[in-house]
This record gives C-alpha cells, structure tokens and sequence, in this order.
C-alpha cells in the first residue's frame, strides 16, 4: 500500500492548492471543500493502489519492474524523472483513480454520483438505442483530474510531460469501454436492443497502456531554451514539441538509465537475486525470454534453486459439512540471476551493452 498511501499523503500536502483551483465548475451536484476531499480521497488512494499493481503485472519480468519507489520519484519536486517508464507511471496511476471512481460511482458510493444517462433514447445504431446505466466516466474524469493533476505543482517542461501523461491514462480508460446490449422482443426475437457503456476489466488498459508504452515518443527538447525555466522561451519551445503529439501518445524527455544496475539514490534495485522463468507451461515468448534478458544481459548468471512447496491435495469431503485435505510438498526448481565471474560479467554487459530495458 506504500504507493498509494504516499500519493494520499501528497493529496494532503497539496490540498490547499486544490481549494485554491476550485474553478473546477463541475455540474452543481458536485460537491466542494473538505467533505467532497473526505468523500473521494478513499477511491483516489484505492485507485493508485490499483494501477500500482498493474504496474507491477505489465511489468513483472521486465528489469524495470514498477518498485514501490516508482511513484515517490516521479512525484517527489527533487527526484522529477522523465523517463519512458514514469511515463508509464503516470497513466496507469491516473488511469487507476478515475477508474476506481467511475466504478465506485456505479455502485452508488457516492450521492453526488449516478449512471451517465446523457445518451438514453437516442438512436446508437441499425437495431438498437442507447438506454440502460451506462457507467458514469466523465465523473471519474473530473474528480480524478482535480486530485492527481494537482500533484503536479511545476510549470515547467517536466510538468507539462507529467501532465500530459495523466491525460493519456484516461483517456485510455474511455478508449478500452465496452458497448454492452440486452434484447427486447416478441418471444425474445431481439428486434431492438437497449445498449449501455461499461469499463473493461481493468488488465485491458494495463494491456493498451503497455502497447503505448512501447510505442512512447521521446522529445526531443532545445536544451538551451529548457534551461530557461519558467521563461516565455522555454514554453514557446514547449509548445513547439507538444504540437506534433497525439493526445494518446505517451512521451518522454530522457533515455532510460541501466536498470541491471543497483542505484539506490534513483530506487533501482538492479536484477541480482531476481527471478526469472525458464520452464512452465503456457509461458509466452516474452516470459521464456526473462532468463537472458534479466541474468545473461545484464552479467549475471542464471542459478537454479529447489525449494519445497506444501499445498493442499488430496481432498475429500465429509458428511457434514467439511473438506479435509492433506498436505503433500514437492520439490520445486526455481531459477534466479546470480552473480558470476567478474570477468565474464563485464565482457558480457559490453556486449549487451544497447539492452536498456
């Protein structure tokens, strides 16, 4: 819970600012001031929690794989990286919070909150009408967009980068909904459907927003104009890059470091000790390969451990009412980077010296 209980400590920090940015003129069945903080910033600290572990998922046997450190140091006002993966950060953090608001708002947690009806008895398409709940996005957007935007306190070009990110981890949220109908008919002939949108299962947006990492646009920034600061020369230059990205476009400023390497000062823990697969079933292609990409890239060899699993088997139920099972255990084997000969290691991250990620 470390990241989102710090994203919900900097929510306190910054409340003031938030107050202060109350030109949020959401529609008058919003609510304002400490009791709109009080009743949303549950969600907001749940959703973070969430996109968090989805980091964590889309990530797994990656060497950069989301450490609970990822979003204090894309965060923190002194540790403010741009690199491909806080991007990254950014949009599934963001993506996360509106959401778990949009769904909490379907589920009536929140009186200010109901099904999005906007669309109801309008003609969707050949055999069917909008009707029905549709869940309530444009909510999750606002209150999400209030909380963590307002993270963001910097005018500079770091800042606009953050921002934009956020932008792209909801926009993902409404890009990944889905058109749900039921059918209404003489004898269940289905002449006409009523349809609705709902949120997709939560992995489909870590899935998109991992294509759009991928595919993340590195810009390329005049350094002598950035370094102006907060100057009419260094937005201009701001606003000169920015005019060539696609709103769904995720964006960077600086190249990845080498995550094979521990570094404590920027939260990177280097690859040593990780584990990574070499057998099982139903393993994809980018999971066979974590053994090379996590140990023999980065220097490192890949040692096989065997360690004793106990699980439950055997089980059989008993009139009444209860299972009873026995414990069997097996000997696993279980693979990991370890470290080699110091001179074999080095001769083999030269080699592999342009695998950054």
């Amino acid at each position: 819970m470390r990241g989102s209980t710090f994203l919900l400590l900097s929510i306190v920090g910054i409340y003031g600012a938030i107050l202060n940015a109350a030109a949020w003129s959401v529609n008058n069945f919003l609510m304002t001031g400490p009791k709109a903080y009080l009743t949303y910033s549950s969600s907001v600290a749940a959703g973070a929690q969430s996109g968090m572990e989805e980091c964590k998922f889309q990530f797994g046997w990656e060497r950069w794989n989301c450490p609970e450190s990822a979003l204090q140091l894309s965060t923190h006002n002194r540790l403010r990286s741009a690199t491909r993966e806080t991007s990254f950060v950014h949009a599934i953090s963001s993506a996360g919070v509106m959401y778990t608001l949009t769904r909490n708002c379907s589920l009536g947690d929140f009186e200010s909150c109901g099904c999005d009806d906007s669309r109801n008895g309008r003609v969707g398409g050949r055999g069917w009408v909008w009707g029905g709940c549709s869940d309530n996005v444009e909510f999750g957007e606002r209150i999400s967009k209030l909380f963590v935007d307002a993270l963001e306190t910097g005018h500079d070009t770091r800042a606009l980068i953050n921002l934009h990110n956020n932008e792209v981890g909801r926009l993902a949220v409404k890009a990944t909904m889905k058109r749900a109908c039921k059918c209404h008919g003489v004898s269940g002939s289905c002449s006409i459907q009523t349809c609705w949108l709902q949120l997709a299962d939560f992995r489909e947006i870590g899935n998109y927003l991992k294509m759009k990492y991928d595919q993340a646009h590195k810009l390329e920034m005049d350094k002598r104009r950035m370094r102006a600061g907060n100057s009419a020369d260094s937005r201009g230059a701001t606003a000169e890059t920015f005019h060539h990205v696609h709103s769904t476009e995720l964006v960077f400023l600086e190249d990845s470091p080498d995550y094979c390497t521990r570094n404590a000062s920027l939260g990177h823990h280097g690859t040593e000790g990780r584990e990574c697969l070499q057998t099982g079933k139903n393993l994809s292609q980018w999971e066979r390969r974590s053994c090379r990409r996590l140990c023999t890239e980065c220097g490192l060899k890949v040692e096989e451990r065997r360690t004793e699993v106990v699980s439950s088997c055997n089980c059989k139920f008993h009139w009444c009412c209860t299972v009873r099972c026995e414990q069997c255990r097996q000997l696993v084997a279980k693979h990991f980077c370890a470290r080699r000969d110091a001179a074999v290691a080095n001769h083999t991250k030269r080699r592999n010296k342009g695998h950054r990620r």
